[in-house]
């Protein structure tokens, strides 16, 4: 759903452009792309979910549209010159799909249309006035995630009535994650849950160090905070 949600956006704006550039074949509308861990190498299934939709809308990257991707390869503090990188070529529309690069495209320009998909809640965030009306250039979804967290913590308790420390696996550098983090955090005070932070980080983060931990401390069960790319 969010990935239609994002084309159809997308789609919507380009079809506004797409008849001006077509007047100069060689000029094609450009959208530009901020992954947190992807590389050049290797661009995740997020940006070729985004192409497959696109195309589903009759847009074809290299035809009649162009995709700039960038990678930060989970080096959060890289996120703000590759946002205006994209910026300078410039990128027509510039799709954001982590906190990092929603914060900065939106301190970076008031003109180039941001789409974001964000887990956090934008209002509270203060990325946008509120849900109706953004009142910015910033546009897209928010998933509200942090909303779920305690009850999942809930419905765990439940499958597990003698549930009493929980791992949660969470990515140090991520803000989100560190969110996400205190929903859980209040409700397991509230179900008296111990929690054992297993922080990782990185691209390629030591897992097994963070399993080996959880097991020592004798944890009954693990919450993974996930991070979009």
């Amino acid at each position: 759903m969010t990935r239609h949600f994002v084309c159809l956006i997308t789609a919507i704006f380009l079809a506004s452009i797409i008849p001006a550039a077509a007047q100069n074949p060689v000029k094609l509308p450009r959208i530009g792309y901020i992954s947190a861990t992807g590389s050049s190498a290797d661009q995740g299934p997020y940006v070729e979910a985004l192409r497959q939709g696109l195309r589903d809308l009759g847009y074809v990257d290299g035809k009649n549209i162009f995709i700039e991707y960038r990678g930060a390869e989970g080096k959060n503090d890289r996120v703000p010159a590759l946002v205006a990188e994209l910026l300078g070529i410039p990128v027509n529309l510039l799709i954001a799909p982590v906190l990092p690069a929603i914060v900065a495209a939106r301190q970076a320009t008031k003109a180039i249309p941001i789409i974001m998909v964000a887990s956090i809640d934008p209002v509270a965030s203060k990325l946008v006035d509120n849900l109706a009306h953004p009142g910015s250039n910033l546009t897209g979804i928010s998933t509200l995630a942090q909303d779920l967290s305690g009850k999942r913590l809930e419905l765990l308790a439940e499958v597990v009535p003698r549930l009493r420390r929980v791992g949660i696996l969470r990515d140090v550098e991520s803000q989100n994650s560190l969110i996400q983090f205190k929903e859980y955090d209040a409700k397991a005070r509230v179900l008296k849950i111990e929690l054992q932070t297993l922080d990782l980080q990185g691209v390629h983060p030591d897992l097994e160090s963070a399993f080996l931990a959880a097991t020592k401390a004798r944890d009954d069960a693990i919450i993974t905070i996930t991070n979009a790319n």
